[in-house]
Parts: structure tokens; C-alpha cells; sequence
């Protein structure tokens, strides 16, 4: 084919006008048969570069969206600009349509060649003309392609010549502009058709791998194959909504090729973002695909941390689609792909919301199958529990199972039922290391705001922290920065109608239905702990108390020192009544060892395995002597904060040892009676009535009969009481006992405080024998004990009686003809003397006569003891 430059060397006319039809015929023909943009690109490197010098062909379409045009074929490889820095951004780029220089090619009635140096440095001329001629391109023939008047695109013809194209070679272009407008036509639709097909050859694929998906990964690895084919180096990630409604977190991702701050990433997906944070409300709004530029998003001041790993990840533009399942939004789509294919993207998401909407239902019926299986195991574990480790144990397995979380704190009510005192704590969520050391600090009052919001609500609460900080329980340094939580769980510990403390605990998405279940199982375990610890410190206290007593009952036993006349027909008498189950009265003096004896009692009977109980009649006040003897229901009376057995259910088929049972209030005999009668109690403020099978051994050294008399002493006791009476005599009827006496005492003294056994001089044996002894075996036993004490040397020589043999001037001889009340009388006297008139406490009379204080104020009263008698001189 001849070249234009030789046309002018033709002689004819008529020969020009037919090679140049000819010309036409073959191009025409030649753009029949383009189908695709390589073909179009073989027409311009091949047939038409042959008619003309040129050094590259583009071809660019509009964009009547934006109003814009951009490159729609490129021939990279004949390209002369290709190496030019700015290249790859230029053929991706889009330019408006209102600029001057584009504006005079679409006026143009056909090819405009344009001298570049003209029009480069025009204002708003389009970039790639800049590019062009830095790269030596001096001209471009532009011409309009058009479907009917409608234009579609334009050709840009390059040529690094100065002269520019020939008017011959614009007038063939300006020719053969209609067919290749059609062709340009014809290859955006076959590309349309080529794309639908292979949009719904990719939809059926992908369709066809999500029928395979049965779980979370299943989706992840379907998701991620399909998503890499849009863009084999972008990332996306997929946000569901969180059961609040109002906030959205990461259900899936993939970061793709790029490089990304790992701290920055593991932040992103762990953090939950509210819906409406200004992008993401925007994409579930909207029924089509929108696409972000994450850099202006960022400058418009989006604070989000997404957009910032975004930016470090390189990604320029994100696109987001709302996943719905039906007409409910569930979650959205974050893709990094610079266009958006509506179609293909609507397709995929179509039905990943329906897989994860499967998927989301199939995990929340596993969740609550393995939420059920967890409340089992809690149920079974928690009725085993008896220590608070047990229980601390138990529960924190099903607070980590269910909710990811602990109990930070567990109050329980004091006993003054108003302050509440940390039982169970978890140190981990605390900067503080012993919450006993600041108990008072954790201490809560039940008139604390916060405190009554728990107690008054039938229901669990949720506090947020940063809003309630002027809450004392929540005062404590919490840790959450790095947890990411900012609210509080609390609720009532009750059993029935009753408080019996409250639980907090740090968590999101706790269920409140479910946390009430698990508290008020930890009520009744706590209760049960409580019950248990109190049974286990009362079982340790009676161990111990057992421990004592056998202790006491083998070395008092072993203390009834005297084989004299008297006492052996007061063995004789415990020998005789041991082995049944009759009561027993033990009457004698102050001192003359009647607990000994009724340990012996026991001790020789079938009881003896139990340990006998003792009560001192005299030793409480009238008030509370009901409620030590029967004990009480808790509630029974003002201070009754726990039911207490009673000495009766403790001595229950064992002994109970009333001593001093002359000084029992007559209100109190009277139950006394109907229990002796019944064999049967009820608890003070108890409607439960108790079996009763108790030995009753009683003592006094009151003259019970005298007391009947008088009125101080039910008869019906006495004669229920004085079943079998054994009388002990007074040290003064046992003379023949007091040298052994004094012997058991020097040595059991003189080795208590380690001293080598002091002996008996026979002078001090003397004195011993000749005196009274109103206090009989206990002064006795305190004259002994002082007199070890005082020693200082291996012997005792002289004791210093209140008598005779060792009165001072001011004590009164004792006749030796008067009664034994009158001597008891002058006896108290002279030891009041000589303690300055105190009564009871260290040094005081009591103590030395080795009878309590209660005791001797009853014997003053009965033997007329004024302080007239004691402070005379």
C-alpha cells in the first residue's frame, strides 16, 4: 500500500480517487472483523500506522456518570511515554469532560490535530499532554467517536513529527470514525456480555463452594478464594452486629499481601465500634456498594482506628456492602478493590449473609447447648461444694465458660446485717494485693446508693464504671484499660426473701437471665459453705472441748484423794447409782468437790463415752440461762444473729451436770421441770420439739428443803431432783484425809512451776489439822498452792490461818461449839478483812475462798453479811 507521502506524485486523478475508495474498502472491511480490543489494537500498530507515521494510538470512552473520560485501550507496547514516570497513574486516571481542550474536540465536526507546544502549558489541559510532549510527542489528531449524536469516546493519534499528520491522512481518519465507532461499540458490548457471563460463572462458582460451608473457617476460606479473584492483593474484613444492636465487631478477615502493624491490627479486631460512627450507618443505610477513599476519610476527621491500619496497610480506597439476611441487617462487607462491581459484589454478599446468618444460628444453638451443659456441671459441682476455694472454684469455671469473666468481688452481709465485707475476691482485676489489709476501705454499707440499686432490683444491673466512679465498690483500681471493659455486673446473693450479700464483675454481654440462675444457685452454696464452716468451727471447738475434758476427767479423777471413813461410804453410794440412769444429787458445802464426783458418776456409768456437759446455775444472768440451757432459733430475742444448740441437745444421751442448781431463777425451774417430766425441749423461739435422753446429775450447797420452805425452790424440782441424794462431808469431818490432801497438792504445785516437791513440816500439819476449813478441799487447795509459791526452802513450817493458830488481833476467836452457818459467817468475814472488802476479781475474796462472785454475794445475803461487819475496824 502506498504511503501519503507519495500521493502527490500520482498523475491521474481518477487513480487517486479509486486506491483511495480501495483505501476505505479494506479498512472497512478490516473493522468488521474487530471483535476485541486486541483486534483494534492490530488495526492501529498494523494497517493504519502504514498509511501514516505515528508512534502510539489510544482510545478513551466517557463516562457519563462523573462526566468524565478515560483510557480504554492502550497499546503498552508501541507506546513511546510507557517509561514516563507518571505513566502508570495516567492510564488509570479519569478527566472531566468541562476542560477547554476536550471541550474543542467534541465541537469539532471531525480530527483536530493539535500542536502540543500550543496547548501543553493551556490552564486545565489534560496531564497526559504534559506526559506526551516531555516524552518528545509534538502533535495529536483527536477526533469524537459517536453512537448516532451521542459521542462515546475519542481517538488520540501521537506523532513525534513537527509537521504534524497530512490533511489526506485526516481526512481518511475523519472516513473511517463511523465504523470504528461501531466497532469501539461492538467490543463494550461483547466486553458487557463477557462480563455478565463471567460474573455469573464466578457467582455460580462461589455459589457452589458455599454449599460446602458448615462453619466460620469453612466460610473464611470460601470468602477469602473469591474475594482474592476481585483482587489477588487486597484485604477485606467482615463486621456483624453485636447482640446490643449498637455496636459491630470482626466476624472474619484477611489482611491479603500486605504488610500491617500487628498491635494496631490485634486492636481493630478486638474493638467493638458503634454502628453509627459515620461510615459504617452509611453502608448499612444503603441498598447499593459504596466506595471509600480512606486518606480523605481520615482528613474529614474520622477518628477510627480501621482507617488508620488501613492507611498503614497502603490500602487507598475500601469498599463497604451491608450483609442482610432478609430485609435485617447483620452485618457489613469491608473490601480493599479500587472499582466496584455491583453485581458481583451483591451476589457474594447475598449469600454470605445467608451462610453466616446459618452459621450465627447454628453456633448460637450450639453456644446454648454448651451453656446448658455448663450450668449442669455447675449445678452438680455446686452441691458438692462445702469451702470457700470450693466455691470460688466451682463458680469462677462457670463465669470463665460462660461469660469470660470472674467474679471481681463477692460481698456478704456482716452479722450486724448493715455492713458488707468482701468474701471472695479476684486479685487479677485489683492493683491492690491483700484486701484484708484495708478491709475497712472495702467495707460497703447498705445505705450506699449503688448498694440498695443491688438489693432493691430483682434482677441483675449493669453499671457503667467511667459514669459511676463515685461508687465506693467501685472505687477499687480496676485494670480494664487493656480488658477493653468499661461495665459492671451486680447482683443480690438471696436466699428466699433474705440478703445475704451481692456479686460485681467486669463483663460485656453478660446474660442477665442466666447470671441471675448462677447467683441464685451461689446463694444457697454460700449458705451451705456458711452452715458448713460454722459446723466445721463448732465440731473444732467441741474436739477441743472433748480434747480438755477427757484431759480434766482423767486427772480429776484421779484428784479424788481420801480413803477416810466418810468417803468411802461416799463411794460406796456412786458405786450404787453409776449404772442406772437415776438422777443424782450432790449435796455438801462450798469446796467439797461435788463436780468430782459427778464425773465419777458419769464416768462409771454406760454414758461415760460421751463427755458430760456442765452448766453453772449461778454463773450467768437470769436472762440468759433459758437460752444456755435450751438454746435458741435465730431471731428468738434482740442478739440472737444464729440458732445455738443448747446444753441439753449437747449432753443429749450423755450427763448434764447442773452445778450450783439451788441458784436457778424459779421461771427457769419450771421448764427445767417439764423437761425432767417430758423428756422433751423446744429451742427458745423454736416450734420444733426435741427428743430428749439425758442423765441429770445435780449439786448445790444450799439446804434444798430450807429453800422449798422459804419459797426459793419449787418443791416439784427438789422431789424430782432428790431421786438418789449423796451428802459429801466437809474437810472438817475428814481429818484423817487432810495429811494425804496436803501431799497431793505440795507435788502437783511444786511441779506446775518447777520447783523440786516442798514437804510438810510437822508443826504446819498440825496447823492444817486443827483448823475449821469453811472453804474445805478448794481453800484447802489455794492454802497449798500459795504456800509453794512462798517457799524458800524445801519445806513448809507454819501456815498463817484465820484461826486460832494463826488469827490477828482484830479476827475474832471461833468457839468451837457454834454452828456451822456461824462459822461459815465469821470465815467470810475475816477473809473480807484482810482483801480491803473486794469481793470478786484478782485478789478479791472470792478468789481466795475459790468460789465465784455470784456465789458469795448469795452467801452474804443469807448469812446477813453487811459491809458494817468487814469495814468495822
Amino acid at each position: 500500500m502506498k504511503q501519503f507521502s507519495n500521493l502527490g506524485q500520482n498523475s491521474s486523478n481518477h487513480t487517486n480517487l479509486e486506491w483511495e475508495r480501495q483505501l476505505l474498502l479494506d479498512l472497512g472491511n478490516d473493522i468488521t472483523k474487530v471483535r476485541d480490543k486486541n483486534d483494534l489494537i492490530v488495526l492501529f500498530s498494523d494497517r493504519i500506522k502504514s498509511l501514516m507515521h505515528f508512534t502510539h494510538t489510544i482510545v478513551t470512552l466517557i463516562d457519563r456518570k462523573d462526566e468524565t473520560y478515560k483510557p480504554f485501550l492502550l497499546d503498552h507496547r508501541a507506546s513511546a511515554i510507557k517509561d514516563h514516570p507518571e505513566y502508570d497513574d495516567m492510564v488509570k486516571a479519569c478527566f472531566p469532560l468541562d476542560e477547554p481542550f476536550i471541550e474543542s474536540v467534541l465541537a469539532a465536526g471531525g480530527p483536530v490535530d493539535f500542536f502540543l507546544a500550543d496547548v501543553v502549558d493551556e490552564p486545565q489541559s489534560p496531564a497526559f499532554l504534559r506526559v506526551n510532549f516531555e516524552k518528545g510527542i509534538r502533535h495529536v489528531l483527536m477526533t469524537t467517536l459517536r453512537t448516532g449524536d451521542q459521542p462515546i469516546g475519542f481517538i488520540h493519534i501521537y506523532t513525534d513529527q513537527e509537521g504534524g499528520f497530512s490533511q489526506e491522512f485526516k481526512d481518511i481518519v475523519q472516513r473511517i470514525t463511523p465504523q470504528l465507532s461501531s466497532a469501539v461499540s461492538n467490543i463494550i458490548k461483547n466486553e458487557e456480555i463477557l462480563q455478565k457471563e463471567n460474573e455469573k460463572s464466578f457467582l455460580l462458582d462461589f455459589s457452589n463452594d458455599m454449599t460446602a460451608v458448615r462453619s466460620r473457617e469453612d466460610l473464611a476460606v470460601v470468602v477469602k478464594i473469591a474475594l482474592r479473584k476481585l483482587n489477588p492483593e487486597g484485604g477485606y474484613v467482615i463486621r456483624k452486629i453485636n447482640e446490643d444492636g449498637l455496636t459491630m465487631s470482626a466476624y472474619l478477615y484477611d489482611t491479603g499481601a500486605s504488610a500491617f502493624d500487628p498491635a494496631l491490627l490485634e486492636r481493630v479486631l478486638s474493638e467493638k465500634y458503634p454502628i453509627n460512627d459515620g461510615l459504617q450507618n452509611r453502608i448499612l443505610d444503603s441498598y447499593i456498594p459504596l466506595l471509600f477513599n480512606v486518606g480523605r476519610e481520615l482528613q474529614r476527621g474520622y477518628n477510627l482506628s480501621y482507617l488508620d491500619l488501613w492507611e498503614n496497610m497502603g490500602f487507598k480506597t475500601m469498599v463497604g456492602i451491608a450483609l442482610r439476611n432478609g430485609n435485617a441487617n447483620i452485618g457489613l462487607l469491608w473490601l480493599s478493590i479500587d472499582e466496584i462491581n455491583i453485581p458481583i459484589l451483591q451476589g457474594i454478599c447475598s449469600q454470605i449473609a445467608i451462610a453466616m446468618g446459618n452459621i450465627m444460628a447454628n453456633e448460637d444453638i450450639l453456644r446454648r447447648q454448651a451453656e446448658q451443659q455448663l450450668m449442669l456441671t455447675f449445678s452438680n459441682d455446686i452441691t458438692g461444694v462445702k469451702s470457700k476455694s470450693n466455691l470460688d472454684y466451682v463458680v469462677s469455671n462457670v463465669l470463665q465458660g460462660l461469660f469470660q469473666t470472674r467474679i471481681a468481688v463477692m460481698y456478704l452481709l456482716a452479722e450486724d446485717q448493715v455492713t458488707l465485707r468482701p468474701y471472695l475476691f479476684d486479685r487479677q482485676f485489683f492493683q491492690e494485693a491483700e484486701v484484708a489489709e484495708h478491709e475497712e476501705f472495702y467495707a460497703l454499707n447498705i445505705s450506699e446508693q449503688h448498694v440498695k440499686l443491688v438489693f432493691e432490683s430483682n434482677q441483675p444491673i449493669l453499671l457503667d464504671i467511667d459514669e459511676n466512679l463515685e461508687a465506693k465498690c467501685l472505687k477499687l483500681s480496676i485494670q480494664r484499660e487493656q480488658r477493653g471493659i468499661n461495665t459492671v455486673y451486680a447482683s443480690a446473693l438471696r436466699l428466699g426473701e433474705q440478703n445475704l450479700g451481692m456479686v460485681w464483675m467486669l463483663g460485656e454481654q453478660i446474660s442477665g437471665p442466666l447470671l441471675q440462675g448462677i447467683c441464685a444457685q451461689i446463694s444457697t452454696a454460700v449458705s451451705n459453705v456458711l452452715a458448713h464452716e460454722q459446723i466445721l468451727r463448732l465440731k473444732k471447738e467441741l474436739e477441743d472441748e472433748n480434747d480438755y475434758l477427757k484431759q480434766q476427767l482423767n486427772k480429776d479423777f484421779e484428784e479424788i484423794v481420801g480413803g477416810g471413813e466418810a468417803m468411802q461410804q461416799v463411794y460406796r453410794l456412786i458405786s450404787l447409782v453409776a449404772e442406772s440412769n437415776s438422777t443424782v444429787l450432790l449435796l455438801g458445802e462450798t469446796g467439797t468437790g461435788k463436780e468430782l464426783i459427778a464425773k465419777a458418776v458419769h464416768n462409771a456409768s454406760a454414758r461415760k463415752e460421751k463427755l458430760m456437759i456442765k452448766v453453772n446455775c449461778a454463773a450467768m444472768p437470769a436472762s440468759l440461762i433459758e437460752s444456755e440451757l435450751f438454746g435458741h432459733e435465730r431471731g428468738a430475742f434482740t442478739g440472737a444473729i444464729e440458732r445455738r444448740i443448747g446444753k441439753f441437745e449437747l449432753a443429749n444421751n450423755s450427763t448434764l451436770f447442773l452445778d450450783e442448781v439451788g441458784e436457778m431463777p424459779l421461771e427457769t425451774q419450771v421448764k427445767l421441770l417439764r423437761v425432767l417430766q417430758e423428756k422433751e425441749m423446744e429451742r427458745v423461739g423454736g416450734k420444733t420439739t426435741i427428743k430428749l435422753n439425758v442423765r441429770i446429775i445435780a449439786a448445790t450447797n444450799r439446804d434444798l428443803e430450807a429453800e422449798v420452805k422459804a419459797g426459793r425452790f419449787r418443791s416439784d424440782l427438789y422431789y424430782r431432783l432428790n431421786v438418789f441424794p449423796i451428802k459429801l462431808p466437809p474437810l472438817r469431818d475428814r481429818r484423817e484425809d487432810i495429811e494425804s490432801l496436803a501431799g497431793f497438792f505440795l507435788s502437783k504445785f511444786s511441779k506446775s512451776i518447777g520447783k523440786k516437791t516442798v514437804k510438810l513440816s510437822a508443826n504446819a500439819l498440825r496447823q492444817l489439822q486443827a483448823y475449821l476449813w469453811p472453804g474445805n478441799v478448794r481453800e484447802l487447795e489455794h492454802l497449798i498452792e500459795r504456800s509453794v509459791i512462798l517457799a524458800t526452802g524445801p519445806m513448809v513450817t507454819e501456815f498463817f490461818l484465820p484461826q486460832t493458830t494463826g488469827a490477828t488481833a482484830d479476827d475474832p476467836i471461833v468457839p468451837s461449839d457454834l454452828a456451822l452457818e456461824e462459822v461459815e459467817r465469821i470465815h467470810i468475814i475475816q477473809v473480807l478483812r484482810r482483801c480491803g472488802g473486794k469481793i470478786s476479781g484478782i485478789g478479791g475474796a472470792a478468789e481466795i475462798l475459790g468460789i465465784p462472785g455470784n456465789t458469795l454475794h448469795s452467801k452474804m445475803r443469807k448469812l446477813g453479811i453487811s459491809k458494817a461487819d468487814y469495814y468495822a475496824h
